[in-house]
């Protein structure tokens, strides 16, 4: 299992002329010690007009700004609001390539279609049609990418030949992910060889059944893009320190924050009748099961120290989770300092039990081919790939 970051940007009032500010700077600071510590991945949201829950409504800039300064970690524009009357296609396809070519080809591309009124509403979207348009403009960007003549007309947008550049610097694409909250968007994203971004702040048997549903599907898809991106991405909130107490009256007020700034979303499902969308608001309240803990700090949340942290992301891995994404500080709840050291103590504590397998693999690699260098050279045999010369 590999581990990222994932971030809404909250900014919780009272505001004053600098709270965005502070908000962005330290979610970099986050980031560029995470790409240090060796963590996978960090994914931003693409919201807008939604006050206190999240001010990310320009994803790909944050993220461009952090691929400059780190090295490894990968970026994942989660999502992309693929809906024409928020973002034409072309300008989806131009800036996520664009950040594909700044990062050295590190994008992970997220896709999806908002599930509030709020941001609907306010772009002219028919809530009934935005399954459509995902799908349409999805298939639209894929093919922007690997072709120097593209034209389209299809029902929710169309374009006249032309070249869309720049390409991304990952070929074919970067990985296709969509964003799933229900169980016939997992048999979807199955369907079209696309991951499975799970964005549900549930508990990992919420995933379970959409687990097994999506790996069905994509035995036998029809891949939207050119290649297949089978993998599942589950989301937590997270907060790891040496006294598991602690680390759960502070990982949990971040988390309750969270839940605070989600009841006041407006869900498209909860006002607005549609096929489209469930009856639910977009952050329904989590069902709770014997043997949860009712409240934030639920079974399969990486809250606590190092050993209740392991405990809780062994549920994700036996439910079949590829990677986790945590939310690691609403609304700037617990200081930087504090936040730092979580990430710091989750990356020597918990990290390297997930990762034991992967390293024997390359240990035992590598042991391989250092026996047969030996042997090569014992025999006189030049090096593979040496001429003999």
């Amino acid at each position: 299992m590999k581990f990222g970051i994932f971030y809404e940007h909250s900014v919780l009032k009272p505001w004053d002329d600098r709270s965005e500010y502070r908000v962005l700077q330290q979610a970099v600071e986050q980031v560029v010690l995470a790409d240090q510590l060796g963590f996978d991945q960090v994914w931003e949201v693409e919201h807008h007009f939604l006050e206190e829950y999240s001010h990310s409504s320009a994803p790909e800039v944050f993220l461009s700004y952090c691929a400059a300064k780190t090295t490894n970690i990968r970026f994942g524009h989660g999502i992309a609001l693929m809906l024409p009357p928020i973002n034409h296609p072309a300008r989806v396809a131009e800036r996520a390539a664009t950040l594909d070519l700044l990062s050295g080809g590190r994008l992970e591309f997220g896709t999806g279609r908002s599930a509030t009124w709020t941001e609907l509403a306010a772009f002219g979207c028919e809530p009934d049609l935005t399954k459509e348009m995902w799908d349409e403009c999805t298939r639209a960007v894929v093919k922007m990418w690997t072709t120097d003549n593209f034209s389209w007309n299809g029902r929710h947008f169309q374009m006249p030949q032309r070249n869309v550049i720049p390409k991304p610097l990952q070929k074919p694409h970067p990985p296709l992910w969509v964003a799933v909250q229900s169980p016939e968007t997992a048999v979807q994203a199955g369907e079209r060889g696309m991951g499975m971004l799970g964005v549900t702040l549930g508990a990992p048997l919420d995933y379970q059944q959409m687990v097994r549903d999506y790996r069905r599907a994509i035995r036998t898809c029809e891949p939207i893009g050119e290649t297949v991106n089978e993998q599942v991405n589950g989301v937590a909130f997270m907060y790891c320190d040496e006294d598991d107490a602690r680390a759960k009256a502070i990982g949990g007020m971040a988390a309750l924050q969270f839940g605070v700034r989600a009841a006041h979303l407006v869900g498209v499902g909860g006002i607005y009748p549609s096929p489209a969308y469930h009856a639910h608001a977009s952050a329904a309240p989590l069902r709770n099961r014997p043997g949860d803990v009712v409240g934030p700090v639920r079974e399969g949340t990486p809250i606590g120290d190092p050993k209740a942290c392991i405990e809780a992301l062994k549920w994700w891995e036996e439910v079949g989770v590829d990677r986790m994404v945590f939310l690691i500080n609403t609304g700037e709840t617990i200081p930087q300092e504090q936040v730092l050291n979580s990430l710091r103590l989750f990356a020597r504590e918990v990290m390297p039990e997930f990762t034991r397998a992967e390293r024997a693999e390359a240990k035992k690699a590598a042991e391989a081919a250092a026996r047969e260098a030996a042997l090569r050279a014992a025999a006189g045999v030049p090096p593979t790939g040496g001429t003999g010369a």
